[in-house]
């Protein structure tokens, strides 16, 4: 095994890993609660919000999806 360790102690060594890991996203799952819910209707172009609050108004254009292009 990999810098000589015996293979009992290499495997306990990743599967603490693997549960530490585990364990840490679940931990940051529960305290930040995505929102993992698809909404039915999708927004109208200009609803969705996502421009960061220090850009004034009218220097960018809003971007247009090719979706959006399309129609």
């Amino acid at each position: 095994m990999p810098a000589g360790v015996p293979m009992s102690t290499y495997l306990k060594m990743l599967t603490a890993s693997l549960l530490a890991m585990c364990a840490g996203a679940e931990v940051v799952h529960r305290y930040y609660r995505p929102e993992l819910t698809i909404p039915e209707i999708p927004p109208k172009p200009g609803e969705l919000k996502t421009e960061l609050l220090g850009l004034k108004e009218g220097k960018h254009k809003p971007q247009v999806s090719q979706q959006e292009e399309l129609k």
